[in-house]
Protein backbone atom coordinates (compact mmCIF):
# COMPACT_ATOMS: atom_id res chain seq x y z
CA UNK A 1 0.00 0.00 0.00
CA UNK A 2 1.32 3.43 -0.94
CA UNK A 3 0.22 7.02 -0.47
CA UNK A 4 0.51 9.38 -3.40
CA UNK A 5 0.42 13.14 -3.42
CA UNK A 6 -2.89 14.31 -2.03
CA UNK A 7 -3.83 10.86 -0.70
CA UNK A 8 -4.64 10.34 2.99
CA UNK A 9 -1.74 9.08 5.13
CA UNK A 10 -1.14 5.34 5.02
CA UNK A 11 -2.40 4.81 8.56
CA UNK A 12 -5.67 6.58 7.67
CA UNK A 13 -6.07 4.38 4.59
CA UNK A 14 -5.54 1.24 6.65
CA UNK A 15 -7.97 2.47 9.28
CA UNK A 16 -10.52 3.08 6.53
CA UNK A 17 -10.08 -0.44 5.16
CA UNK A 18 -10.48 -1.97 8.61
CA UNK A 19 -13.48 0.23 9.36
CA UNK A 20 -15.17 -0.93 6.13
CA UNK A 21 -14.44 -4.58 6.91
CA UNK A 22 -15.91 -4.19 10.38
CA UNK A 23 -19.02 -2.46 8.96
CA UNK A 24 -19.39 -5.40 6.51
CA UNK A 25 -19.05 -7.74 9.52
CA UNK A 26 -15.95 -9.43 8.14
CA UNK A 27 -14.86 -8.89 11.74
CA UNK A 28 -17.88 -9.35 13.99
CA UNK A 29 -18.39 -7.48 17.27
CA UNK A 30 -16.28 -9.08 19.97
CA UNK A 31 -13.93 -10.79 17.50
CA UNK A 32 -10.18 -10.36 17.48
CA UNK A 33 -8.60 -8.52 14.55
CA UNK A 34 -5.27 -9.71 13.10
CA UNK A 35 -2.13 -8.79 15.00
CA UNK A 36 -0.02 -5.79 14.06
CA UNK A 37 2.51 -8.16 12.51
CA UNK A 38 -0.17 -9.78 10.34
CA UNK A 39 -1.68 -6.46 9.29
CA UNK A 40 1.74 -5.02 8.47
CA UNK A 41 2.42 -7.98 6.15
CA UNK A 42 -1.04 -7.73 4.57
CA UNK A 43 -0.77 -4.02 3.79
CA UNK A 44 2.99 -4.05 3.11
CA UNK A 45 3.72 -1.34 5.68
CA UNK A 46 5.68 -1.11 8.90
CA UNK A 47 4.19 -2.01 12.26
CA UNK A 48 4.31 1.62 13.51
CA UNK A 49 1.93 2.56 10.66
CA UNK A 50 -0.42 -0.26 11.60
CA UNK A 51 -0.23 0.85 15.21
CA UNK A 52 -1.30 4.36 14.20
CA UNK A 53 -4.26 2.93 12.27
CA UNK A 54 -5.53 0.72 15.07
CA UNK A 55 -4.96 3.46 17.63
CA UNK A 56 -7.18 5.75 15.56
CA UNK A 57 -9.95 3.14 15.60
CA UNK A 58 -9.50 2.67 19.34
CA UNK A 59 -10.00 6.42 19.85
CA UNK A 60 -13.13 6.26 17.67
CA UNK A 61 -14.50 3.45 19.82
CA UNK A 62 -14.45 0.92 16.97
CA UNK A 63 -11.71 -1.24 18.48
CA UNK A 64 -10.55 -1.96 22.01
CA UNK A 65 -7.28 -3.36 23.33
CA UNK A 66 -7.29 -6.15 25.87
CA UNK A 67 -4.04 -6.52 27.74
CA UNK A 68 -2.40 -9.83 26.94
CA UNK A 69 -5.10 -10.81 24.43
CA UNK A 70 -4.89 -8.44 21.48
CA UNK A 71 -7.16 -5.96 19.73
CA UNK A 72 -10.89 -6.66 19.37
CA UNK A 73 -13.93 -5.18 17.66
CA UNK A 74 -15.99 -3.44 20.29
CA UNK A 75 -19.51 -4.65 20.84
CA UNK A 76 -22.12 -2.19 19.63
CA UNK A 77 -23.22 0.04 22.52
CA UNK A 78 -26.49 -0.99 24.13
CA UNK A 79 -29.22 1.60 23.77
CA UNK A 80 -31.03 2.94 26.81
CA UNK A 81 -34.06 5.20 26.49
CA UNK A 82 -32.88 7.35 29.37
CA UNK A 83 -35.95 9.58 29.13
CA UNK A 84 -38.60 6.87 29.18
CA UNK A 85 -41.82 7.68 30.99
CA UNK A 86 -41.26 4.54 33.01
CA UNK A 87 -38.17 5.99 34.61
CA UNK A 88 -34.45 5.34 34.53
CA UNK A 89 -34.52 1.92 36.20
CA UNK A 90 -37.27 0.70 33.88
CA UNK A 91 -35.33 1.97 30.87
CA UNK A 92 -32.32 -0.16 31.75
CA UNK A 93 -34.53 -3.20 32.31
CA UNK A 94 -36.32 -2.75 28.98
CA UNK A 95 -32.93 -2.73 27.27
CA UNK A 96 -32.09 -6.06 28.84
CA UNK A 97 -29.45 -4.53 31.08
CA UNK A 98 -28.96 -5.42 34.71
CA UNK A 99 -28.19 -2.21 36.52
CA UNK A 100 -26.81 -1.67 40.00
CA UNK A 101 -27.83 1.58 41.67
CA UNK A 102 -25.89 3.09 44.55
CA UNK A 103 -27.11 6.03 46.60
CA UNK A 104 -24.27 8.46 47.20
CA UNK A 105 -25.21 9.47 50.70
CA UNK A 106 -28.62 9.97 52.25
CA UNK A 107 -31.37 12.30 51.12
CA UNK A 108 -30.79 15.62 52.85
CA UNK A 109 -31.88 19.22 52.86
CA UNK A 110 -29.27 21.55 51.41
CA UNK A 111 -29.07 25.08 50.15
CA UNK A 112 -28.25 25.42 46.47
CA UNK A 113 -25.34 27.79 45.99
CA UNK A 114 -24.93 28.25 42.24
CA UNK A 115 -26.09 25.25 40.19
CA UNK A 116 -28.76 24.61 39.07
CA UNK A 117 -29.09 28.35 38.64
CA UNK A 118 -32.90 28.19 38.79
CA UNK A 119 -32.58 26.94 42.38
CA UNK A 120 -29.76 29.16 43.60
CA UNK A 121 -30.37 30.31 47.16
CA UNK A 122 -33.20 27.83 47.78
CA UNK A 123 -33.25 25.01 50.32
CA UNK A 124 -34.25 21.70 48.73
CA UNK A 125 -33.93 17.96 49.21
CA UNK A 126 -30.87 16.61 47.40
CA UNK A 127 -30.18 13.08 46.25
CA UNK A 128 -27.31 11.69 44.17
CA UNK A 129 -27.08 8.16 42.85
CA UNK A 130 -24.87 6.22 40.46
CA UNK A 131 -25.98 3.49 38.07
CA UNK A 132 -23.55 0.81 36.90
CA UNK A 133 -23.78 -1.95 34.30
CA UNK A 134 -21.43 -4.94 34.63
CA UNK A 135 -19.56 -3.07 37.39
CA UNK A 136 -18.93 -0.12 35.05
CA UNK A 137 -20.42 3.24 36.13
CA UNK A 138 -22.55 4.63 33.31
CA UNK A 139 -24.79 7.30 34.83
CA UNK A 140 -24.59 9.83 37.65
CA UNK A 141 -27.83 11.53 38.69
CA UNK A 142 -28.06 14.60 40.92
CA UNK A 143 -31.64 15.44 41.88
CA UNK A 144 -33.20 18.41 43.64
CA UNK A 145 -36.71 18.10 45.11
CA UNK A 146 -38.97 20.97 46.18
CA UNK A 147 -39.81 20.22 49.87
CA UNK A 148 -43.36 21.52 49.59
CA UNK A 149 -44.08 18.95 46.86
CA UNK A 150 -42.03 16.15 48.45
CA UNK A 151 -42.45 16.60 52.23
CA UNK A 152 -40.50 14.28 54.52
CA UNK A 153 -38.63 12.79 51.57
CA UNK A 154 -35.64 12.22 53.82
CA UNK A 155 -37.68 9.81 55.95
CA UNK A 156 -38.84 7.55 53.10
CA UNK A 157 -36.80 4.44 52.13
CA UNK A 158 -35.85 4.94 48.49
CA UNK A 159 -32.92 2.58 47.90
CA UNK A 160 -33.41 0.81 44.54
CA UNK A 161 -36.84 2.40 44.23
CA UNK A 162 -38.10 4.09 41.10
CA UNK A 163 -38.48 7.79 41.80
CA UNK A 164 -41.24 8.05 39.20
CA UNK A 165 -43.23 5.46 41.16
CA UNK A 166 -42.44 7.27 44.39
CA UNK A 167 -43.82 10.54 43.02
CA UNK A 168 -46.94 8.85 41.71
CA UNK A 169 -47.72 6.44 44.52
CA UNK A 170 -46.54 8.28 47.63
CA UNK A 171 -47.15 11.91 46.65
CA UNK A 172 -49.88 11.49 43.97
CA UNK A 173 -47.80 13.56 41.58
CA UNK A 174 -47.94 13.10 37.83
CA UNK A 175 -45.73 15.08 35.45
CA UNK A 176 -47.36 17.64 33.16
CA UNK A 177 -44.34 18.90 31.30
CA UNK A 178 -40.58 18.57 31.12
CA UNK A 179 -37.85 20.92 29.99
CA UNK A 180 -34.48 19.45 29.07
CA UNK A 181 -31.16 20.94 28.01
CA UNK A 182 -28.40 18.83 26.46
CA UNK A 183 -24.71 19.54 26.25
CA UNK A 184 -21.22 18.17 26.62
CA UNK A 185 -19.41 18.97 29.86
CA UNK A 186 -16.03 18.22 31.41
CA UNK A 187 -16.09 16.31 34.68
CA UNK A 188 -14.63 17.74 37.84
CA UNK A 189 -12.50 15.48 40.04
CA UNK A 190 -15.37 14.27 42.26
CA UNK A 191 -17.75 13.36 39.42
CA UNK A 192 -14.92 11.82 37.42
CA UNK A 193 -14.13 9.51 40.32
CA UNK A 194 -17.77 8.47 40.62
CA UNK A 195 -17.92 7.59 36.91
CA UNK A 196 -14.52 5.91 36.79
CA UNK A 197 -13.07 8.47 34.40
CA UNK A 198 -10.25 10.99 34.42
CA UNK A 199 -10.79 14.55 35.54
CA UNK A 200 -11.71 16.69 32.54
CA UNK A 201 -13.27 13.81 30.61
CA UNK A 202 -16.16 14.93 28.41
CA UNK A 203 -19.60 13.36 28.99
CA UNK A 204 -23.18 14.05 28.01
CA UNK A 205 -24.87 16.34 30.53
CA UNK A 206 -28.66 16.59 30.65
CA UNK A 207 -30.33 19.28 32.74
CA UNK A 208 -33.98 18.51 33.37
CA UNK A 209 -36.89 20.24 35.07
CA UNK A 210 -40.24 18.58 35.73
CA UNK A 211 -43.54 20.33 36.33
CA UNK A 212 -46.24 18.37 38.14
CA UNK A 213 -49.93 19.16 38.40
CA UNK A 214 -50.16 21.71 41.20
CA UNK A 215 -46.40 21.62 41.74
CA UNK A 216 -44.50 23.44 39.00
CA UNK A 217 -40.69 23.20 38.99
CA UNK A 218 -40.87 20.57 41.72
CA UNK A 219 -37.99 18.43 40.48
CA UNK A 220 -34.69 19.41 38.91
CA UNK A 221 -32.10 16.89 37.84
CA UNK A 222 -28.64 16.94 36.33
CA UNK A 223 -27.60 13.71 34.62
CA UNK A 224 -24.00 12.91 33.73
CA UNK A 225 -23.98 10.14 31.11
CA UNK A 226 -21.08 8.02 29.87
CA UNK A 227 -21.61 7.51 26.15
CA UNK A 228 -18.50 5.38 25.63
CA UNK A 229 -20.30 2.30 26.94
CA UNK A 230 -23.99 3.04 26.26
CA UNK A 231 -26.06 4.99 23.78
CA UNK A 232 -28.70 7.17 25.45
CA UNK A 233 -31.75 7.85 23.32
CA UNK A 234 -35.05 9.67 23.37
CA UNK A 235 -38.09 8.38 21.49
CA UNK A 236 -41.02 10.42 20.22
CA UNK A 237 -44.47 9.65 18.92
CA UNK A 238 -47.06 11.62 16.97
CA UNK A 239 -50.40 12.33 18.60
CA UNK A 240 -53.07 14.35 16.82
CA UNK A 241 -50.55 15.90 14.47
CA UNK A 242 -48.27 16.96 17.31
CA UNK A 243 -44.95 15.49 18.37
CA UNK A 244 -45.06 14.28 21.94
CA UNK A 245 -42.05 12.93 23.75
CA UNK A 246 -42.42 9.49 25.25
CA UNK A 247 -39.46 10.33 27.44
CA UNK A 248 -40.57 12.88 29.97
CA UNK A 249 -39.73 11.58 33.38
CA UNK A 250 -36.65 10.75 35.37
CA UNK A 251 -36.36 8.23 38.07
Amino acid sequence: MTAGSGDPPLYAQIAGRLRAQIAAREYAPGSRVPSEHELAARFSVGRPTVRQATELLVREGVLERRRGSGTFVRDAPREVDLFSAGGTLASFAQSGLEVTVKLLGRVRLREVEEEPRALAGRRVFFLARRSSVADTPVLLEEMYFEPSAFPALDRIPIANRSLSELAREHYSLRPESVEQHFGVAALDAERAEQLGLKRGSAVLRVQRRLDFAGAPRALHAVLWCRTDTLEFSQHFRFEGGEIRAIAVRNG
